[in-house]
Protein backbone atom coordinates (compact mmCIF):
# COMPACT_ATOMS: atom_id res chain seq x y z
CA UNK A 1 0.00 0.00 0.00
CA UNK A 2 1.45 3.45 -0.89
CA UNK A 3 2.36 5.66 2.01
CA UNK A 4 -0.49 7.96 3.03
CA UNK A 5 1.40 10.57 5.02
CA UNK A 6 4.91 11.51 6.08
CA UNK A 7 6.17 13.92 8.71
CA UNK A 8 9.22 15.24 10.48
CA UNK A 9 10.31 12.92 13.24
CA UNK A 10 13.04 12.81 15.87
CA UNK A 11 15.37 10.20 14.43
CA UNK A 12 18.35 8.47 15.99
CA UNK A 13 20.61 7.54 13.10
CA UNK A 14 22.65 4.46 14.09
CA UNK A 15 26.39 4.14 13.62
CA UNK A 16 26.57 1.61 10.82
CA UNK A 17 30.37 1.56 10.84
CA UNK A 18 33.06 1.71 8.18
CA UNK A 19 34.84 -1.15 6.41
CA UNK A 20 37.99 -2.77 7.75
CA UNK A 21 38.30 -5.08 4.72
CA UNK A 22 38.51 -3.96 1.07
CA UNK A 23 36.85 -6.22 -1.53
CA UNK A 24 39.00 -6.74 -4.61
CA UNK A 25 38.07 -8.15 -8.01
CA UNK A 26 40.10 -11.29 -8.78
CA UNK A 27 41.92 -11.65 -12.08
CA UNK A 28 39.77 -14.66 -12.98
CA UNK A 29 36.70 -12.40 -12.95
CA UNK A 30 38.31 -10.04 -15.46
CA UNK A 31 39.18 -13.00 -17.67
CA UNK A 32 35.58 -14.19 -17.51
CA UNK A 33 34.30 -10.72 -18.39
CA UNK A 34 36.51 -10.56 -21.48
CA UNK A 35 35.30 -14.01 -22.57
CA UNK A 36 31.69 -12.92 -22.04
CA UNK A 37 32.26 -9.85 -24.22
CA UNK A 38 33.82 -12.00 -26.95
CA UNK A 39 30.78 -14.29 -26.84
CA UNK A 40 28.47 -11.31 -27.21
CA UNK A 41 30.64 -10.05 -30.05
CA UNK A 42 30.47 -13.36 -31.89
CA UNK A 43 26.67 -13.26 -31.76
CA UNK A 44 26.76 -9.70 -33.10
CA UNK A 45 29.10 -10.66 -35.95
CA UNK A 46 32.05 -8.69 -34.61
CA UNK A 47 35.63 -9.87 -35.17
CA UNK A 48 37.21 -7.99 -32.30
CA UNK A 49 36.97 -5.02 -29.95
CA UNK A 50 38.84 -1.84 -29.20
CA UNK A 51 37.88 -0.40 -25.82
CA UNK A 52 38.87 3.21 -25.18
CA UNK A 53 39.49 4.85 -21.84
CA UNK A 54 40.86 8.04 -20.36
CA UNK A 55 40.87 9.66 -16.94
CA UNK A 56 37.24 10.76 -17.25
CA UNK A 57 35.97 7.66 -19.05
CA UNK A 58 37.77 4.77 -17.38
CA UNK A 59 34.87 2.52 -16.41
CA UNK A 60 34.59 0.17 -19.40
CA UNK A 61 38.32 -0.55 -19.55
CA UNK A 62 38.50 -0.90 -15.76
CA UNK A 63 35.55 -3.31 -15.77
CA UNK A 64 37.18 -5.57 -18.33
CA UNK A 65 40.76 -5.64 -17.09
CA UNK A 66 41.21 -3.68 -13.84
CA UNK A 67 43.29 -0.88 -15.34
CA UNK A 68 41.98 2.67 -14.88
CA UNK A 69 44.02 5.28 -16.77
CA UNK A 70 45.31 8.05 -14.55
CA UNK A 71 46.80 10.68 -16.89
CA UNK A 72 46.62 9.23 -20.38
CA UNK A 73 44.36 7.60 -22.91
CA UNK A 74 44.37 3.83 -23.20
CA UNK A 75 43.09 1.16 -25.57
CA UNK A 76 42.27 -2.44 -24.74
CA UNK A 77 42.37 -4.53 -27.92
CA UNK A 78 40.47 -7.82 -27.68
CA UNK A 79 40.59 -10.36 -30.51
CA UNK A 80 39.37 -13.98 -30.23
CA UNK A 81 42.16 -16.49 -29.68
CA UNK A 82 44.70 -13.86 -28.62
CA UNK A 83 45.72 -12.35 -25.33
CA UNK A 84 44.20 -8.91 -24.89
CA UNK A 85 46.58 -6.02 -25.56
CA UNK A 86 46.56 -2.89 -23.38
CA UNK A 87 48.05 0.19 -25.02
CA UNK A 88 49.45 2.68 -22.52
CA UNK A 89 51.70 5.72 -22.52
CA UNK A 90 54.86 6.36 -20.56
CA UNK A 91 53.20 6.93 -17.20
CA UNK A 92 50.69 4.13 -17.59
CA UNK A 93 53.39 1.55 -18.25
CA UNK A 94 54.36 0.84 -14.65
CA UNK A 95 50.85 1.31 -13.27
CA UNK A 96 49.46 -1.21 -15.77
CA UNK A 97 51.95 -3.76 -14.45
CA UNK A 98 50.79 -3.09 -10.88
CA UNK A 99 47.14 -3.58 -11.92
CA UNK A 100 48.09 -7.09 -13.07
CA UNK A 101 45.20 -7.52 -15.46
CA UNK A 102 44.73 -10.26 -18.09
CA UNK A 103 46.53 -8.34 -20.83
CA UNK A 104 49.88 -7.82 -22.48
CA UNK A 105 51.16 -4.27 -22.04
CA UNK A 106 52.03 -2.39 -25.21
CA UNK A 107 53.83 0.95 -25.02
CA UNK A 108 52.18 3.50 -27.30
CA UNK A 109 53.82 6.80 -26.50
CA UNK A 110 51.37 8.99 -28.41
CA UNK A 111 49.11 8.40 -25.41
CA UNK A 112 51.73 10.11 -23.25
CA UNK A 113 51.44 13.71 -22.10
CA UNK A 114 52.76 16.45 -24.43
CA UNK A 115 56.56 16.74 -24.72
CA UNK A 116 57.20 13.36 -23.11
CA UNK A 117 59.44 10.93 -25.05
CA UNK A 118 57.96 9.30 -28.14
CA UNK A 119 60.93 7.32 -29.37
CA UNK A 120 60.20 3.72 -28.34
CA UNK A 121 56.81 2.71 -29.73
CA UNK A 122 55.42 1.51 -33.04
CA UNK A 123 52.70 3.33 -34.95
CA UNK A 124 49.08 2.80 -34.00
CA UNK A 125 48.19 1.01 -37.29
CA UNK A 126 51.10 -1.40 -36.79
CA UNK A 127 50.18 -2.11 -33.17
CA UNK A 128 46.53 -2.74 -34.02
CA UNK A 129 47.49 -5.05 -36.89
CA UNK A 130 49.93 -6.95 -34.67
CA UNK A 131 47.13 -7.32 -32.11
CA UNK A 132 45.08 -9.29 -34.64
CA UNK A 133 42.82 -6.69 -36.29
CA UNK A 134 42.73 -7.02 -40.08
CA UNK A 135 41.26 -5.34 -43.16
CA UNK A 136 37.70 -6.53 -43.65
CA UNK A 137 37.08 -7.02 -39.93
CA UNK A 138 33.96 -5.74 -38.23
CA UNK A 139 35.43 -4.01 -35.20
CA UNK A 140 33.40 -3.14 -32.12
CA UNK A 141 34.56 0.21 -30.77
CA UNK A 142 33.62 0.89 -27.16
CA UNK A 143 34.01 4.35 -25.74
CA UNK A 144 31.48 5.22 -23.07
CA UNK A 145 28.31 6.31 -24.82
CA UNK A 146 26.00 4.58 -27.32
CA UNK A 147 23.91 6.65 -29.73
CA UNK A 148 20.29 6.13 -30.64
CA UNK A 149 17.15 7.54 -32.19
CA UNK A 150 17.16 10.69 -30.07
CA UNK A 151 20.70 11.69 -30.99
CA UNK A 152 20.03 13.72 -34.14
CA UNK A 153 20.74 10.97 -36.62
CA UNK A 154 23.77 9.47 -34.91
CA UNK A 155 23.78 5.68 -34.77
CA UNK A 156 25.88 2.55 -34.68
CA UNK A 157 28.69 3.93 -36.81
CA UNK A 158 29.04 7.04 -34.63
CA UNK A 159 32.06 6.73 -32.35
CA UNK A 160 32.90 8.68 -29.21
CA UNK A 161 36.61 8.01 -29.56
CA UNK A 162 39.26 10.64 -30.40
CA UNK A 163 39.42 11.11 -34.14
CA UNK A 164 43.04 9.92 -34.43
CA UNK A 165 41.92 6.54 -33.07
CA UNK A 166 38.61 6.39 -34.95
CA UNK A 167 40.26 7.35 -38.25
CA UNK A 168 42.95 4.70 -37.77
CA UNK A 169 40.38 2.00 -37.04
CA UNK A 170 38.29 2.89 -40.08
CA UNK A 171 41.35 2.92 -42.32
CA UNK A 172 42.39 -0.47 -40.99
CA UNK A 173 38.95 -2.04 -41.48
CA UNK A 174 38.76 -0.64 -45.01
CA UNK A 175 35.80 -0.70 -47.37
CA UNK A 176 35.18 -4.41 -46.77
CA UNK A 177 35.02 -4.01 -43.02
CA UNK A 178 33.31 -1.72 -40.57
CA UNK A 179 33.82 -0.03 -37.22
CA UNK A 180 30.69 0.05 -35.08
CA UNK A 181 29.82 1.53 -31.72
CA UNK A 182 29.53 -1.48 -29.42
CA UNK A 183 29.10 0.29 -26.08
CA UNK A 184 25.61 -1.19 -25.73
CA UNK A 185 27.07 -4.66 -25.23
CA UNK A 186 28.51 -3.42 -21.94
CA UNK A 187 26.11 -0.76 -20.69
CA UNK A 188 22.68 -1.44 -22.16
CA UNK A 189 20.37 -1.22 -19.12
CA UNK A 190 18.39 -4.30 -20.15
CA UNK A 191 21.16 -6.81 -20.80
CA UNK A 192 24.55 -5.08 -20.90
CA UNK A 193 27.32 -7.06 -19.25
CA UNK A 194 27.97 -4.30 -16.72
CA UNK A 195 24.29 -4.11 -15.73
CA UNK A 196 24.62 -7.32 -13.70
CA UNK A 197 27.28 -7.48 -10.99
CA UNK A 198 29.00 -10.35 -9.22
CA UNK A 199 29.08 -10.60 -5.42
CA UNK A 200 32.64 -9.23 -5.36
CA UNK A 201 31.62 -6.19 -7.38
CA UNK A 202 28.57 -5.46 -5.23
CA UNK A 203 30.73 -5.76 -2.12
CA UNK A 204 33.18 -3.28 -3.66
CA UNK A 205 30.30 -0.88 -4.35
CA UNK A 206 29.12 -1.21 -0.74
CA UNK A 207 32.66 -0.46 0.42
CA UNK A 208 32.73 2.72 -1.67
CA UNK A 209 29.23 3.81 -0.70
CA UNK A 210 29.94 3.41 2.99
CA UNK A 211 32.76 5.95 2.80
CA UNK A 212 31.00 8.44 0.53
CA UNK A 213 27.78 8.37 2.54
CA UNK A 214 29.65 8.60 5.83
CA UNK A 215 31.33 11.70 4.43
CA UNK A 216 27.95 13.40 3.96
CA UNK A 217 26.86 12.20 7.38
CA UNK A 218 29.92 13.89 8.87
CA UNK A 219 28.90 17.18 7.23
CA UNK A 220 25.31 16.90 8.46
CA UNK A 221 26.59 16.32 11.98
CA UNK A 222 29.25 19.01 12.03
CA UNK A 223 28.34 21.91 9.75
CA UNK A 224 27.86 25.32 11.42
CA UNK A 225 26.97 28.81 10.20
CA UNK A 226 30.08 30.89 9.62
CA UNK A 227 32.07 28.03 8.11
CA UNK A 228 33.40 28.44 4.63
CA UNK A 229 32.23 25.94 2.04
CA UNK A 230 35.75 24.51 1.99
CA UNK A 231 35.70 24.00 5.76
CA UNK A 232 32.36 22.23 5.51
CA UNK A 233 33.57 20.04 2.65
CA UNK A 234 36.64 19.09 4.68
CA UNK A 235 34.27 17.35 7.09
CA UNK A 236 33.61 14.76 4.38
CA UNK A 237 36.96 13.22 5.27
CA UNK A 238 37.87 12.54 1.65
CA UNK A 239 40.28 9.65 1.99
CA UNK A 240 41.98 9.20 -1.36
CA UNK A 241 39.75 6.51 -2.85
CA UNK A 242 39.29 7.24 -6.58
CA UNK A 243 36.31 9.48 -7.20
CA UNK A 244 33.65 9.09 -9.89
CA UNK A 245 32.98 12.84 -9.96
CA UNK A 246 34.24 16.00 -8.31
CA UNK A 247 33.11 16.69 -4.74
CA UNK A 248 30.26 19.21 -4.61
CA UNK A 249 29.22 21.60 -1.86
CA UNK A 250 27.73 25.04 -2.33
CA UNK A 251 25.47 27.35 -0.36
CA UNK A 252 23.54 30.54 -0.97
CA UNK A 253 23.05 31.77 -4.51
CA UNK A 254 25.18 29.01 -6.11
CA UNK A 255 23.40 26.13 -4.36
CA UNK A 256 20.48 25.80 -6.84
CA UNK A 257 22.97 24.92 -9.58
CA UNK A 258 24.00 21.78 -7.71
CA UNK A 259 27.35 21.13 -9.40
CA UNK A 260 29.71 23.82 -8.03
CA UNK A 261 32.78 22.88 -6.05
CA UNK A 262 33.24 24.47 -2.62
CA UNK A 263 34.88 27.88 -2.32
CA UNK A 264 35.86 30.16 0.53
CA UNK A 265 32.34 31.62 0.58
CA UNK A 266 30.92 31.90 4.08
CA UNK A 267 27.86 29.74 4.73
CA UNK A 268 25.19 31.87 6.36
CA UNK A 269 22.41 30.72 8.67
CA UNK A 270 19.28 30.38 6.52
CA UNK A 271 21.20 29.51 3.34
CA UNK A 272 20.07 26.80 0.96
CA UNK A 273 22.84 24.22 0.71
CA UNK A 274 23.61 21.16 -1.36
CA UNK A 275 26.42 18.60 -1.38
CA UNK A 276 27.48 15.39 -3.11
CA UNK A 277 30.42 13.03 -2.78
CA UNK A 278 31.08 10.14 -5.13
CA UNK A 279 33.65 7.36 -5.08
CA UNK A 280 33.94 4.88 -7.94
CA UNK A 281 30.91 2.67 -7.35
CA UNK A 282 28.87 5.19 -5.38
CA UNK A 283 27.47 8.67 -5.10
CA UNK A 284 25.50 10.26 -2.30
CA UNK A 285 23.86 13.69 -2.20
CA UNK A 286 21.68 15.79 0.10
CA UNK A 287 20.17 19.27 0.01
CA UNK A 288 18.28 21.46 2.44
CA UNK A 289 18.51 24.68 4.44
CA UNK A 290 20.99 25.62 7.15
CA UNK A 291 18.31 26.34 9.74
CA UNK A 292 16.86 24.73 12.86
CA UNK A 293 13.20 25.11 11.96
CA UNK A 294 10.75 26.50 9.42
CA UNK A 295 10.72 29.77 11.36
CA UNK A 296 14.21 30.53 10.00
CA UNK A 297 13.40 29.80 6.36
CA UNK A 298 13.49 32.62 3.81
CA UNK A 299 10.35 34.71 3.57
CA UNK A 300 7.50 33.16 1.64
CA UNK A 301 8.44 29.48 1.98
CA UNK A 302 7.36 28.64 5.51
CA UNK A 303 5.39 25.78 3.97
CA UNK A 304 8.60 24.24 2.58
CA UNK A 305 7.90 20.89 4.27
CA UNK A 306 4.28 20.59 3.16
CA UNK A 307 4.74 21.94 -0.36
CA UNK A 308 8.04 20.31 -1.35
CA UNK A 309 9.71 18.02 1.18
CA UNK A 310 6.73 15.88 2.22
CA UNK A 311 5.58 15.00 -1.32
CA UNK A 312 9.19 14.44 -2.31
CA UNK A 313 9.85 12.06 0.57
CA UNK A 314 6.57 10.25 -0.17
CA UNK A 315 7.83 9.74 -3.73
CA UNK A 316 11.14 8.43 -2.42
CA UNK A 317 9.34 6.01 -0.10
CA UNK A 318 7.22 4.76 -3.01
CA UNK A 319 10.42 4.35 -5.06
CA UNK A 320 12.04 2.26 -2.34
CA UNK A 321 8.95 0.16 -1.79
CA UNK A 322 8.34 -0.40 -5.52
CA UNK A 323 11.82 -1.38 -6.60
CA UNK A 324 12.60 -5.08 -6.79
CA UNK A 325 13.58 -7.94 -9.04
CA UNK A 326 11.20 -8.21 -12.01
CA UNK A 327 9.87 -4.67 -11.59
CA UNK A 328 9.82 -2.65 -14.82
CA UNK A 329 11.78 0.60 -14.86
CA UNK A 330 8.61 2.39 -15.97
CA UNK A 331 6.94 1.44 -12.68
CA UNK A 332 9.60 3.37 -10.77
CA UNK A 333 9.14 6.36 -13.04
CA UNK A 334 5.38 6.22 -12.52
CA UNK A 335 5.68 5.88 -8.73
CA UNK A 336 7.67 9.10 -8.59
CA UNK A 337 5.67 11.11 -11.10
CA UNK A 338 2.36 10.20 -9.50
CA UNK A 339 3.65 12.06 -6.45
CA UNK A 340 5.73 14.88 -7.87
CA UNK A 341 4.97 15.03 -11.57
CA UNK A 342 3.59 18.56 -11.30
CA UNK A 343 5.79 21.11 -13.13
CA UNK A 344 6.43 22.89 -9.80
CA UNK A 345 8.76 20.07 -8.76
CA UNK A 346 10.81 20.24 -11.95
CA UNK A 347 11.79 16.56 -12.03
CA UNK A 348 13.31 16.32 -15.49
CA UNK A 349 15.93 13.58 -15.28
CA UNK A 350 15.45 9.86 -14.78
CA UNK A 351 14.37 9.17 -11.18
CA UNK A 352 16.92 6.42 -10.77
CA UNK A 353 19.75 4.87 -12.78
CA UNK A 354 22.35 2.13 -12.82
CA UNK A 355 25.51 2.99 -10.96
CA UNK A 356 28.87 1.36 -11.50
CA UNK A 357 32.50 2.45 -11.58
CA UNK A 358 31.09 5.49 -13.34
CA UNK A 359 28.44 7.41 -11.43
CA UNK A 360 25.77 7.13 -14.15
CA UNK A 361 26.21 4.04 -16.30
CA UNK A 362 22.76 3.98 -17.93
CA UNK A 363 19.14 4.00 -16.81
CA UNK A 364 16.23 1.58 -17.18
CA UNK A 365 14.00 4.15 -15.42
CA UNK A 366 12.01 6.26 -17.87
CA UNK A 367 8.41 6.74 -18.90
CA UNK A 368 6.96 3.54 -20.33
CA UNK A 369 10.12 1.51 -19.75
CA UNK A 370 9.46 -2.24 -19.86
CA UNK A 371 13.04 -3.09 -18.85
CA UNK A 372 12.82 -5.49 -15.92
CA UNK A 373 15.22 -5.03 -13.03
CA UNK A 374 17.40 -8.05 -12.29
CA UNK A 375 19.37 -9.57 -9.47
CA UNK A 376 22.89 -8.17 -9.46
CA UNK A 377 21.90 -4.67 -10.53
CA UNK A 378 23.18 -1.68 -8.57
CA UNK A 379 20.95 1.38 -8.77
CA UNK A 380 20.85 4.86 -7.34
CA UNK A 381 17.74 6.65 -6.17
CA UNK A 382 18.26 9.96 -7.94
CA UNK A 383 15.11 12.06 -7.72
CA UNK A 384 16.13 15.70 -8.16
CA UNK A 385 13.52 18.46 -7.97
CA UNK A 386 14.54 21.72 -9.61
CA UNK A 387 11.81 24.17 -8.59
CA UNK A 388 13.63 27.24 -9.88
CA UNK A 389 12.07 29.14 -6.99
CA UNK A 390 12.79 30.19 -3.41
CA UNK A 391 11.73 26.69 -2.37
CA UNK A 392 15.09 25.52 -3.74
CA UNK A 393 15.15 21.73 -3.63
CA UNK A 394 15.37 18.64 -1.42
CA UNK A 395 17.35 15.57 -2.28
CA UNK A 396 18.12 11.94 -1.51
CA UNK A 397 20.75 10.23 -3.66
CA UNK A 398 21.81 6.84 -2.32
CA UNK A 399 22.68 3.47 -3.80
CA UNK A 400 21.03 0.09 -3.46
CA UNK A 401 21.71 -3.35 -4.88
CA UNK A 402 19.23 -6.00 -5.94
CA UNK A 403 20.13 -9.55 -4.94
CA UNK A 404 18.12 -12.73 -5.09
CA UNK A 405 18.41 -15.27 -2.28
CA UNK A 406 21.48 -17.14 -3.64
CA UNK A 407 23.33 -13.86 -4.22
CA UNK A 408 22.35 -12.59 -0.77
CA UNK A 409 23.65 -15.79 0.77
CA UNK A 410 26.93 -15.46 -1.13
CA UNK A 411 27.44 -11.85 -0.03
CA UNK A 412 26.60 -12.72 3.58
CA UNK A 413 29.00 -15.68 3.60
CA UNK A 414 31.93 -14.00 1.89
CA UNK A 415 31.51 -10.43 3.19
CA UNK A 416 29.96 -10.75 6.67
CA UNK A 417 31.09 -7.28 7.76
CA UNK A 418 29.35 -5.64 4.78
CA UNK A 419 26.30 -7.84 5.31
CA UNK A 420 25.95 -6.67 8.91
CA UNK A 421 25.89 -3.07 7.71
CA UNK A 422 23.31 -3.89 5.04
CA UNK A 423 21.04 -5.64 7.54
CA UNK A 424 21.34 -2.75 10.01
CA UNK A 425 20.42 -0.26 7.30
CA UNK A 426 17.39 -2.30 6.30
CA UNK A 427 16.28 -2.40 9.93
CA UNK A 428 16.68 1.35 10.31
CA UNK A 429 14.70 2.06 7.15
CA UNK A 430 11.90 -0.27 8.24
CA UNK A 431 11.75 0.20 12.01
CA UNK A 432 12.57 3.90 12.25
CA UNK A 433 11.62 5.46 8.89
CA UNK A 434 8.74 3.09 8.15
CA UNK A 435 9.97 2.13 4.67
CA UNK A 436 9.06 -1.46 3.73
CA UNK A 437 11.81 -2.91 1.56
CA UNK A 438 11.51 -6.13 -0.38
CA UNK A 439 13.99 -8.81 0.76
CA UNK A 440 16.13 -8.34 -2.35
CA UNK A 441 16.74 -4.60 -1.79
CA UNK A 442 20.12 -4.00 -0.15
CA UNK A 443 20.80 -0.40 0.95
CA UNK A 444 24.45 0.62 0.56
CA UNK A 445 24.40 4.04 2.25
CA UNK A 446 25.24 4.97 5.84
CA UNK A 447 22.49 7.61 5.64
CA UNK A 448 19.84 5.34 4.09
CA UNK A 449 16.84 7.49 3.06
CA UNK A 450 17.78 9.88 5.89
CA UNK A 451 16.39 13.26 4.83
CA UNK A 452 16.87 16.16 7.25
CA UNK A 453 15.38 19.30 5.66
CA UNK A 454 16.75 21.55 8.43
CA UNK A 455 20.46 20.84 8.71
CA UNK A 456 20.88 22.45 12.14
CA UNK A 457 18.16 20.22 13.58
CA UNK A 458 20.46 17.24 13.28
CA UNK A 459 18.20 14.54 14.69
CA UNK A 460 15.07 15.54 12.81
CA UNK A 461 14.29 13.79 9.54
CA UNK A 462 11.37 12.73 7.38
CA UNK A 463 9.62 9.44 8.15
CA UNK A 464 6.41 7.61 7.29
CA UNK A 465 3.58 8.75 9.56
CA UNK A 466 0.64 6.74 8.25
CA UNK A 467 -0.70 4.48 5.54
Amino acid sequence: MPVASVALKTVSLPEFGEPTLMPLIPRATYEARIEALLARGAKAGLDGFVVYGDREHAANVAYLCGYDPRFEETLLVIVPGRQAKLLVGNEGWGYAELCDGPYERILYQTFSLPAQPRDRSDTLPDILAASGLKPGHRIGAIGWKPFGAGDAGFGRTTLDLPSFIADTLRALAGDRGAVENAADLLINPADGLRAINEADQLAAFEFAATFSSQGLRNVLQGIEPGMTELQAARLMGINGLPQCCHPMLSAGRRAPYGLPSPRLDIIQRGDPITMAYGIQGSLNARAGFLVESAAELPEGISDYIGKLVAPYFSAAVDWYETIGIGVAGGALWKAVHQRIGDPFFGVALNPGHLIHIDEWMHSPVFSGSTIELKSGMALQVDIIPATGSAYFTTNIEDGIALADEPLREEIAARYPEAWRRIEARRAFMGDVLGIRLKPEVLPLSNIPAFLPPFWLSRNTAMAVAGR
